[in-house]
């Protein structure tokens, strides 16, 4: 196992030593950035500023007061582009290069079986993925924590933030790694491998963002006020943009029905058309982790499940 293990060192070093590089480079950056963020909130210019969901302002000229996010949303871009790089450029070749070149008839020959020659190039793989996309995940946390769901800042629900941060992005890295592995087995040439690794782990990530976005998997929790009082504010919440009005018997109508926000003509109007009740769909800031966790069960499942399907097909692709 020593020698596949060497060989398989040999083979991927130059892939591992880019992810060193990467983590070095993105650290750097996070200190260098979250250190002038740290220096901006000390100075006492946002002290005035509320929790969100608006835009902070400038007390004299009324223009957006922010802090400089953007580098932090590029990292945060970066990890949820992790499987798709990963999967194309490491798990397509893994199997694939050696299949293509008749390598692996060699490495065979000398007593390594089907399961060596997989495990020792998959585990060492598997293992630089979940150590680089694990770090990247928590340089981003580490940078993002001064500035998070604040008015300034970034909110839990900004696409970089959900996707990019937390456990989500060590699965889904995985999962990359594992799709890639699978194709470069099933397919003839490496270079087509890569093609549909980059066409599934992308849709992967696309189909993933469209259920945050529809709230499939992590439905809203409805908020309800009486039209008497004012609504209370959405705060950190993330809201589905679906507002409306209650009547006696539960029945959900349109917030157009009495469309004013507040006062004595919003109580008469509710009253005149049998409305008990306000209410609006969002999703609480505690729900970041519940996307998390459901977002890390699916990645995690389909990494697992591509994976013993590699290994069935190796006698047979092998």
């Amino acid at each position: 196992m020593k020698g596949s293990l060497w060989l398989a060192w040999r083979q991927q070093r130059a892939s591992a030593g880019i992810a060193v590089a990467v983590l070095v480079v993105a650290a750097a950056i996070a200190a260098y950035y979250r250190s002038g963020m740290l220096d901006a909130l000390h100075s006492g210019l946002f002290d005035h500023c509320a929790t969100g969901p608006l835009y902070c302002t400038r007390p004299y000229t009324g223009l957006p007061l922010l802090l400089e996010i953007a580098p932090l949303k590029y990292l945060g871009a970066l990890n949820i582009a992790l499987p798709v790089v990963i999967g194309v450029f490491w798990g397509a070749p893994l199997l694939g290069r050696d299949r293509e070149l008749g390598t692996h008839r060699m490495v065979l020959a000398q007593g390594v079986s089907r399961g060596q020659w997989f495990a020792t190039r998959f585990a060492l793989a598997a293992a630089v993925t979940t150590a680089l996309s694990g770090l990247l995940a928590g340089v981003f946390a580490w940078w993002w924590r001064p500035a998070a769901d604040r008015s300034y800042g970034l909110f839990w629900y900004d696409d970089t933030a959900l996707s990019g941060s937390g456990p989500r992005v060590v699965a889904a890295a995985l999962f990359g790694l594992a799709a890639g592995t699978l194709l470069g087995l099933l397919a003839r040439r490496v270079l087509a491998a890569m093609g549909l690794t980059l066409l599934v782990t992308g849709v992967m990530t696309l189909l993933l963002e469209w259920t945050h976005r529809a709230r499939l998997l992590v439905p809203p929790h409805v908020y309800v006020s009486a039209g008497s009082i004012p609504k209370s504010p959405m705060g950190e919440k993330w809201s589905t943009g679906t507002y409306g009005l209650i009547t006696a018997s539960g029945r959900h109508d349109s917030v157009f029905n009495c469309a004013y926000p507040s006062g004595t003509q919003l109580k008469e109007c509710m009253a005149a058309h049998g409305y008990v009740a306000r209410f609006y769909e969002a999703n609480p800031a505690s729900d970041y982790w519940t996307f998390q966790w459901t977002d890390t069960a699916v990645l995690g499942g389909l990494a697992a499940l591509l994976t013993v399907v590699t290994v069935l097909l190796l006698r047979r692709r092998v």
